[in-house]
Formats: structure tokens, sequence, C-alpha cells
């Protein structure tokens, strides 16, 4: 199945080089480009891709905004915000608007290749580089949400387990050890943990543990 992608950005050089990488790609399709969000949004609405690879910074509606009013309308869109070291407070804003997975502009071409595949196959994604910032960033700014707090309620202890691990930013396979279970254990936990929570993947499950109040700034 092909993945059809839209590419939003300021600057023609920066998506004429993604289209060339995307579309050499058999299984890749770039349906549409923007240059800045209030496009991205209007060309989004139309082409109904399957990922969107937006950044952050753009005129007239930046990329956190446009991915809040996407995922309004486009609940199912996945979105890679492009990003680069100096945009934390960004990067958490979009983490809250939808985003499903983070990449830095700087990233090699096949990271950027894998991002998108992963997106599209439901995973959330955040570039190894950025992934304990965003999680320091969380955590010293943590938005609490009472309503969030009552739902962890719903989950088992297990369950509760591994959405506190998620949020640390440990891989399934550090989970399963933490918590002497196979790997395939801890899949199924999670799978059950972000259904229960109507979360779509462990990016998101990052911001829910901490503005629930599960995780809380220097906490282990």
């Amino acid at each position: 199945m092909t993945i059809r992608v839209v590419l939003a950005d300021d600057e023609g050089m920066i998506r004429a080089g993604l289209r060339m990488l995307l579309d050499y790609q058999p299984d890749i399709e770039v349906v549409g480009e923007a240059s800045d969000g209030a496009e991205a949004v209007s060309v989004v609405l139309r082409t109904r891709p399957d990922v969107l690879l937006i950044d952050i910074r753009m005129p007239r509606v930046d990329g956190i905004e446009a991915t809040r009013r996407i995922i309004e309308e486009l609940p199912a869109t996945r979105i890679i915000v492009l990003t680069t070291f100096d945009e934390d407070s960004y990067v958490t804003g979009a983490l809250r608007a939808g985003a499903s997975g983070f990449l830095l502009k700087v990233s090699p071409p096949e990271q950027l290749l894998d991002a998108v595949r992963t997106v599209a196959d439901g995973r959330g994604l955040l570039d190894p580089a950025v992934t304990l910032r965003v999680i320091q960033s969380l955590a010293t700014a943590p938005q609490h949400d009472p309503a969030h707090a009552s739902r962890l309620g719903e989950l088992t202890d297990r369950e509760t387990d591994v959405l506190r691990l998620v949020a640390r930013g440990l891989s399934n396979a550090e989970i399963a050890a933490e918590l002497y279970l196979r790997e395939a254990t801890v899949k199924t936990y999670l799978s059950r943990m972000l259904m229960k929570l109507g979360l779509r993947d462990r990016v998101q499950a990052v911001a829910f543990a901490y503005e629930s109040g599960l995780v809380r700034p220097g906490s282990h």
C-alpha cells in the first residue's frame, strides 16, 4: 500500500529535497505541498494524506496551530513535526496538539523514511536526539488535568506500570527488562493501555502521564 504524504515548510528548497527523497521510494507518494500552516490545513483537508511532514515555524499559522486544526478535523492523520534543537517548547506544544512524531531537520534520509513508515503504521515516534528533551520539558512544566487523573483508574496495575515507564522514555525491551516480562507481553499491555485511555501512540502516552500527574518532575 502506498503511503500518501503532504509536505509543509516555508522554504521551497527543503520541500523540493523532501519531495525528491520521498517520491523516489516505491511505497511513498507526495500528494501535496504547503508553504505555511494555513495552506497546510487546506491541503490536508483536500488530499487526506496518511502522513503530514510539517515545520514548526511558518508564516500566518505555525505548525502547532496547524496540527491542532488538522487533528480536530481529521483525527486519523499522522503528523511528523520537523524541529531543531532550540525548539523544546514548540515540540511539547505540538505533542499536546496531537502530533505523532518529532524529527530533527538534520536527521539522515534513512531516518526520515523510517519515521514516515513508522507513523503511517500507527506507531508514534520521537527522534532519539529529542526524546529526553521532550520528556524533561514536560516534567518541568506539567499541566495537571484532573480529568486525565480520573482516567488512570481504568488501568490495571501492570498497565499503569507500563505507562509510567513509557513516560520515562524506556523502549519496549527496556520496559520488559524492568518488569521481568517478555517484550511481546509489554506490547500487549501497551496496546490495552492506549485503547483504554483513547490514545493513539506512546508519544501521546508520554504527555498523558505527565498531565495526569502519574509521573512528576524528578520521579523514577
